[in-house]
């Protein structure tokens, strides 16, 4: 997956913000490269995993297809531990169609990994961050 500079920045921008809370969000393109990224609420307020609200996930998955978009991955911050997901993580990916995208706060380090979660197993992917022209 490819993202731009300027939208891994938007993510930790979030983090920062929200932080001591997990941040997290819809990352939208086509042909597997971001070109929107969509900040959502974690209506669960936790340090340890997220949810979506469903209105706000719905208004989301409606824009990005009326704007000729794909969801094309899902992202959240771990405010102290590192960029890969953990055991909730895991098991609360259902969707095994998207990108799992994981920025790392951790002791000020901005790290970002991008995963394929499917079956109860996490394969890191290839996340390439591009300058923005």
């Amino acid at each position: 997956m490819k993202i731009s500079e300027s939208d891994v920045k938007a993510i930790f921008k979030q983090g920062k913000e929200e932080s001591p809370l997990e941040a997290c969000g819809y990352l939208a393109g086509k042909d597997n490269a971001v070109t929107k990224v969509f900040p959502m609420v974690n209506i669960d307020k936790s340090k340890e995993h997220f949810s979506f609200d469903p209105a706000e996930q719905f208004k989301v998955m409606r824009e990005v297809r009326n704007v000729g978009l794909d969801i094309l991955g899902v992202y959240h911050t771990h405010p102290n531990s590192p960029a890969k997901p953990s055991a909730e993580d895991i098991k609360l990916a259902y969707d095994n169609s998207v990108v799992y995208v994981i920025a790392s706060l951790l002791s000020g380090l901005e790290d970002i990994k991008a995963y394929k979660i499917s079956k109860g197993e996490a394969a890191q992917e290839l996340l390439t961050v591009e300058k923005n022209v």
